[in-house]
């Protein structure tokens, strides 16, 4: 079974009082206990989710983070969240800023839950469905940014991951296809002296370094690391 704590187990029993047989079943084939659950807790907003949508992790809160500390001395109007998944990141900067957001996924299964969180925590988001890779936005934005897919297909991350929605994990081109295509329309949906900000993989800062400088010779480029001290999230300034 998974390992939960009391508070999480005390609480599933108490939503699953007539079935919790099941449940112990899902739990021990390593069902997230998160979609058991409904929601989960992210950047202190409540984000419901089920199979359609990532599960918010913990690095993404710190990119959340990071991002309202880099922005607190921008005079920036305009973001958009690229594959937003459940909105966390949207939803969560919203709430902390005055930015005026945009949010797009290419699911709409994804977007419905998005546009139901925003709405339970009172973000005014504008959710728009696209598929990053074949269409472009129509609008320009001070700031672009995305956690896309972007874990090899040939690994693994947990039991739990096979739950969830594989096009929000895996991408092509050795994991590169969602920076390289943002980065490529980049210089036309972006304003000037903009930046865009991704959450990236452990091994992948330099890589995405010499793809962002391709777009944008003159820009300023700083990697941050998570909890574990891996590179995991990249300012580029335009």
């Amino acid at each position: 079974m998974n390992n939960i704590g009391e508070a999480d187990l005390k609480l599933l029993k108490e939503i699953y009082q007539d079935n919790f047989n099941e449940v112990e079943k899902k739990l021990q084939e390593h069902y997230p206990i998160q979609y058991l659950i409904g929601y989960v807790d992210f950047y202190n907003t409540k984000l419901n989710v089920n199979e359609n949508v990532l599960i918010p992790r913990f690095e993404t809160e710190l990119l959340v983070e990071n991002t309202l500390k880099f922005l607190e001395n921008k005079n920036y109007q305009t973001l958009l969240d690229i594959g937003t998944g459940s909105g966390a990141i949207a939803i969560a900067l919203k709430r902390n800023s005055n930015l005026s957001i945009d949010a797009c996924d290419i699911s709409e299964e994804a977007l419905n839950i998005a546009k139901t969180n925003a709405r339970n925590n009172n973000a005014s988001i504008n959710f728009f469905q696209l598929d990053i890779l074949t269409a472009i936005p129509t609008k320009k934005y001070d700031v672009i940014i995305s956690n896309p897919p972007y874990v090899s297909k040939h690994e693994i991350v947990s039991e739990e991951t096979k739950y969830e929605p594989q096009i929000a994990l895996y991408a092509n081109h050795n994991d590169l296809e969602f920076y390289e295509r943002i980065l490529n329309i980049a210089p036309t949906i972006l304003n000037k002296n903009g930046t865009i900000i991704f959450e990236i993989g452990q091994n992948q800062a330099n890589t995405i370094k010499k793809l962002a400088l391709d777009s944008f010779p003159q820009a300023k480029i700083t990697i941050r690391n998570d909890f574990n001290d891996y590179n995991r999230y990249i300012f580029i300034e335009t």
